[in-house]
C-alpha cells in the first residue's frame, strides 16, 4: 500500500468510471485569503484533471483579477457580460454568460476588473450573501462540478461563494507565513456555516507549492497537525511547468500530461472522485 509524504498510507485512488448522467452539480469554493497559493492554478487544472475523466466542470471567476478566465484562453478585457453581469442584471440569461474553453467538457463563468466594483454593490442588495447562489442555481444541473476561484480577501464576494458552495478546498502553500491565514479563514467558513449556508463544508486542505526541503517538510507536518485527514494525500510540487502552463493558457493535465506536476493533479482529482465529493 502506498503512503504520502506525511507517512499515511491509503489504497490507490482509481481511475473513475464514466458517467451516464450528468449534473446536479458539486459546488466547491477554492478559498484562501492569502494570495499566491496557488488558488487560481488549481481550480484550473483539478477542473481540467475532472474534465479528461468525462466530470462536466464550471469554473466560476470569482476574482477581478481575471486570472482563471485568461489560464483556458478568454480575453477578459472583451468579454461583454461576465459574472459581473450575472450578479447584477437578472435580465441576462446566465447560459450566456457562461464561455465554452476549446477543452472538452470544462467551461468557465469569466471575470474582469468590473468585478472589482461588486464589493461595494452588494452592500445595498437584497439578500446580497445569496446572489452567486441563485445565480448557480440555473446552470446547476447541467454539470458535475462547479469550482469557484475566488478573490484573496474575506470580502463579500467570497462569502458569497462560501454561501453558494457546498464545501471547501483550501489551498495552502508549503511555506510558514501560508499558514497564518488559515485561522482567519476558518473563521469565515465558521461564521458562514452557523449563520447563512448549515451544510457547508471543508472537504480538504491541498498542498502546493511543495519542495523536498526541511523547511516545506515541517509546515506540511504544522498543516496535518492542524487539519489531521483533512489534508489531500497528494501534494503539488512547486514547478516550472505550472507557469508555462498558464502562459499557453491551458491545464497543465492537456499542456504537459506527463509531467510531474499534471499527475499530482490527475491524483487530486481521482480522490475528490473516491470520497464521492464529486460524481
Amino acid at each position: 500500500m502506498p503512503t504520502d509524504l506525511l507517512g499515511r498510507e491509503y489504497e490507490t485512488f482509481p481511475a473513475p468510471k464514466s458517467l451516464h448522467q450528468h449534473g446536479p452539480a458539486r459546488i466547491i469554493a477554492m478559498c484562501n485569503q492569502k494570495g499566491g497559493v496557488g488558488k487560481t492554478t488549481s481550480s484550473i487544472n483539478i477542473g481540467g484533471a475532472l474534465s479528461q475523466y468525462g466530470r462536466r466542470v464550471l469554473i466560476v471567476d470569482f476574482d477581478p483579477q481575471g486570472a482563471a478566465t485568461v489560464g483556458l484562453g478568454i480575453n477578459a478585457n472583451t468579454v461583454e457580460n461576465t459574472v459581473y453581469t450575472a450578479l447584477f442584471d437578472t435580465s441576462i440569461d446566465v447560459h450566456e454568460i457562461v464561455q465554452h474553453t476549446e477543452f472538452e467538457n470544462l467551461d468557465i463563468m469569466p471575470a474582469n476588473i468590473d468585478l472589482s466594483a461588486a464589493e461595494v454593490q452588494l452592500v445595498t442588495e437584497v439578500g446580497r450573501e445569496q446572489i452567486l447562489a441563485s445565480v448557480l442555481r440555473q446552470v446547476r444541473n447541467e454539470y458535475d462540478v462547479i469550482i469557484i476561484d475566488c478573490q484573496p480577501s474575506l470580502g463579500l464576494l467570497t462569502v458569497n461563494a462560501l454561501t453558494a458552495a457546498d464545501g471547501v478546498i483550501i489551498p495552502v502553500a508549503a511555506e510558514f507565513f501560508a499558514l497564518r491565514g488559515v485561522a482567519l479563514l476558518m473563521q469565515s467558513i465558521d461564521k458562514v456555516r452557523s449563520r447563512i449556508n448549515p451544510s457547508l463544508e471543508v472537504y480538504g486542505v491541498l498542498v502546493t507549492m511543495y519542495t523536498r526541503t526541511l523547511h516545506c517538510e515541517e509546515v506540511l507536518q504544522r498543516i496535518y497537525e492542524a487539519f489531521q485527514e483533512k489534508v489531500f494525500h497528494s501534494v503539488i510540487s512547486r514547478s516550472i511547468k505550472l507557469p508555462d502552463a498558464n502562459v499557453a493558457a491551458a491545464p497543465i493535465t492537456v499542456y504537459a500530461p506527463g509531467h510531474k506536476t499534471a499527475k499530482e493533479y490527475r491524483e487530486v482529482a481521482r480522490e475528490l472522485i473516491a470520497r464521492g465529493i464529486v460524481a
